[in-house]
């Protein structure tokens, strides 16, 4: 495998790039054409498209659509990041995003009764471009589009419902069904518990910034329909506390590698105690270090659905050597243990929750480091708006 992957390293970088907008910066390459019209072996993202759901996490709609084009991708998610850099990346159809999403926020603050409320808004007009984002995008793919909540609220479990609905209620207005949208939500305990009133509700939502075990069965207990787990943040995690080299000069095996280990025990987990919970894992790192980019996705290959950024995308569609599947429909992987048994009776309590988060310092510690990078960047965002927020109040008075 190792000899695999770096082939398709070297056939990767040899790939023409053409300059374009990509949500994760600098330029973005264009598909290679065997993808659109595969001859021959199939490449690694066709064989990962057969055994895993796969979703692009991007915000460029140009990025989005070139995948979905290919019929092999059918989700999309966004954060506050991909929108942030989606709506001021200059490009004239952004723009007019913006402009609708702070007319929309300065018409709802009025409507509401804040009228000359600049932060409500500036609330309302960030809230209604992820929106107004997840709307095109829903037009370029069949699935699931998810939209955040905003992280400040993750320790507020009646303040993220209300949110949700809000959110719910705007994509109704722009007719997408709520069928196809996910609500994103950081997997604090008031997250979890949000998630719960949200899907009795018939609300769908990915519980988010997961890291440990406790984490991903209290959300398949509450009913959620997705988790997302950060394999790579957990390696990350562990590589820094044992002191080992880590991103570009890490020399894990993949086997090894503590991120792969975490997603596949919450994958067999959820497969033998009958949850219908989609394990999604998202954030990568190359296991072994530079030039093995693909290890950890390799190394979960027949996971429910997997969302990965667009460059790893074109490593798996520039490479045709074989992909097997490693996670089982029924959980079972090379190596595992055996069955384990249910947490918490299957019923966690919050005690018990916080408990294990707290003895989990992997999980304790990159949450909180998510929630923290998460709300930086929906801050950032709420100050480019304001400026175009106050414009449009002033012009409106």
């Amino acid at each position: 495998m190792i000899l695999s992957v770096a082939a398709c390293t070297k056939l990767f970088v040899m790939l023409p790039a053409v300059s374009g907008f990509s949500a994760h910066g600098g330029a973005s390459t264009r598909l290679p054409s065997a993808v659109r019209a595969s001859a021959g072996d199939p490449s690694q993202l066709e064989q990962l498209a057969s055994v895993t759901t796969l979703s692009i996490d991007s915000g460029s709609l140009t990025t989005v659509a070139e995948y979905a084009a290919t019929g092999l991708i059918s989700d999309a998610t966004t954060n506050p990041l991909f929108v942030s850099q989606a709506a001021f990346n200059g490009d004239p159809a952004y723009s007019a995003m913006v402009a609708e999403a702070v007319d929309a926020g300065v018409t709802e603050a009025r409507e509401g009764g804040g009228d000359g409320d600049e932060n409500l808004a500036v609330e309302l007009a960030t809230e209604r471009l992820a929106v107004i984002l997840g709307r095109e995008i829903s037009k370029l793919v069949d699935g699931y589009v998810s939209t955040e909540v905003d992280p400040r609220l993750s320790f507020d479990a009646a303040a993220s419902v209300e949110r949700a609905r809000r959110i719910i209620r705007a994509y109704a207005r722009a007719g997408v069904p709520r069928r196809r949208i996910l609500i994103k939500l950081a997997a604090t305990w008031e997250g979890i518990e949000a998630c719960r009133e949200l899907e009795a509700e018939g609300v769908t939502c990915n519980l988010t910034l997961i890291f440990g075990h406790a984490q991903a069965v209290a959300c398949a207990q509450a009913g959620a329909t997705l988790i997302s787990p950060f394999p790579g943040r957990v390696l990350d995690w562990h590589g820094k506390a044992a002191g080992r080299p880590t991103g570009d000069d890490s020399r894990v095996e993949p086997d090894d590698d503590e991120g792969v280990a975490a997603v596949r025990r919450m994958h067999a987990y959820y497969k033998e105690h009958g949850h219908g919970t989609i394990c999604m894992p998202a954030s990568w790192r190359p296991s072994r270090g530079k030039g093995f980019e693909l290890d950890e996705i390799v190394a979960l290959a027949g996971a429910d659905r997997m969302t990965i950024p667009a460059p790893l995308l074109e490593r798996l569609a520039a490479c045709r050597d074989p992909l097997p599947r490693l996670l089982q429909p029924d959980g079972e992987y090379p190596g595992r243990a055996g069955p384990e048994p249910e947490l918490g009776g299957g019923a966690m309590s919050e005690g018990e929750f916080r408990y294990m988060m707290t003895m989990d310092g992997c999980a304790n510690d990159k949450l909180a480091e998510g929630i923290r990078a998460f709300v930086g960047e929906t801050i950032k965002l709420e100050n480019a708006i304001r400026e175009k927020v106050k414009v449009a109040m002033e012009v409106a008075v």
